[in-house]
């Protein structure tokens, strides 16, 4: 018998002693920027609290990303109350209620209920100051159009499909062309952002650069983040990756690409051989080369993923379609092997529930990236120790899959 089949899972009272020797509870109230957050003061009192963000429980809407980056960065106290997105599940009534479209994000000011995020950015710069440079001036307006222009052509290459390979070509040029305006406007300034530092112009071009980044790479085999002709947009993220408000803020390949569809109506795979291993490389999940992360890992990053493990481990077993007992041992193998290097040989049969919970660990929802690599890839690795059995495919007309209601804090 060899040693990885003497080995032995360890217990979850292990691993709970060994994650909580290690484990420092953030400070989510006045520490770095995180979805967990339900209160932020920056060091101020309570009593300063002016502004309530309605947000995605998902932490994903990217509208509300581009206001949350904006209240970070200005710092500017504010409450946070999470909010079912459509695709997810029913909107909660008491939102309705306050909010009777529904939409996201939404803004409480002194009172005052604002929806829209560009009527919300305004409001906050009414109010708290811009955030280097108005949002109404005009090298800024200018820039916002920009963003659009390159939002629309993404869009038309990403969610319609192509008649023919010389449709598809055309859409690719067609983004290229306007991606290439993207760029000489970042080259245009001595730094790596948009204006001379960062800017409300950056909160507003962040959210859909960053899920076109993801996008094209998995749908089109295109590489936006690191394209020789696009060195510009390569240094923006690589700059945005030095703050801690972007970096608390940042999802992942996996997560965009399989978030995307629901939310856009659809998006339209080319099926060349360079997207395809694109795809392969992403859903693998064991692949930390992709142009989706620059920045190092945390040194804490497989015990703060363990930790929301065991924080969770009741209900990710109890919505997980294999038999509880089998993918309780199956996560303990997985846990182990993360935490300790150990392989573990898990019990037959719970390879397609841990690729389950590998397919659904949502980022910055769940952890950061780097701890969801860790996770993703420790249970992949364990799961591949039982069998090929996959996971049913992820939906792609909604994400009812993923019950918000569970991951409140």
């Amino acid at each position: 018998m060899n040693a990885l089949n003497k080995a032995k899972a360890l217990s979850w009272q292990q691993i709970s002693n060994l994650v909580m020797n290690q484990y420092k509870e953030p400070d989510w109230v006045n520490g770095k920027t995180t979805s967990q957050a339900t209160l932020r003061l920056f060091g101020q009192l309570e009593s300063n609290v002016r502004v309530t963000l309605f947000r995605d429980h998902h932490a994903w809407c990217p509208y509300c990303q581009k206001v949350w980056l904006f209240l970070e960065e200005k710092k500017i106290p504010y409450k946070v109350r999470k909010v079912t997105m459509f695709c997810y599940g029913t909107k909660e009534a008491w939102y309705k209620k306050i909010c009777p479209s529904g939409m996201l994000p939404a803004l409480e000011l002194d009172g005052k209920i604002i929806t829209e995020s560009d009527r919300i950015l305004a409001s906050l710069e009414s109010e708290f100051g811009p955030l280097h440079m108005s949002f109404n001036q005009a090298k800024v307006v200018e820039l916002r159009k920009l963003e659009r222009a390159l939002f629309q052509y993404w869009c038309r290459w990403l969610c319609y499909p192509s008649r023919n390979q010389s449709d598809e070509e055309i859409s690719e040029q067609e983004f290229m062309q306007v991606a290439k305006v993207v760029d000489s406007a970042l080259a245009a300034t001595p730094g790596p952002f948009f204006l001379e530092e960062f800017s409300v112009v950056d909160c507003v071009f962040v959210p859909y650069v960053e899920r076109m980044n993801a996008s094209l790479y998995y749908y089109k085999g295109f590489t936006l983040r690191g394209n020789p002709e696009l060195p510009n947009l390569t240094r923006w993220f690589e700059a945005l990756e030095t703050r801690d408000t972007y970096l608390g803020t940042q999802s992942d390949f996996h997560t965009h690409c399989h978030d995307l569809p629901p939310q856009m109506g659809g998006c339209y795979q080319n099926n060349t051989e360079a997207q395809l291993e694109c795809e392969s490389r992403v859903n693998s999940c064991t692949d930390f080369t992709l142009p989706e992360h620059g920045a190092p890992e945390p040194d804490n990053s497989k015990i703060f993923a363990a930790a929301r493990v065991l924080k969770f481990k009741d209900y990710i077993t109890k919505v997980n379609p294999i038999d509880d007992e089998k993918l309780d041992e199956g996560l303990r193998c997985s846990l182990t092997y993360m935490l300790t290097g150990e392989k573990v040989y898990p019990p037959q049969g719970c390879d397609a529930g841990l690729r389950y919970l590998k397919q659904r660990i949502n980022v910055p929802r769940d952890m950061p990236i780097w701890s969801a690599r860790r996770l993703r890839e420790a249970l992949e690795l364990t799961a591949s120790l039982a069998g090929p059995a996959q996971a049913e495919a992820l939906p792609t007309e909604h994400r009812k899959d993923q019950n918000p209601t569970n991951f409140g804090k």
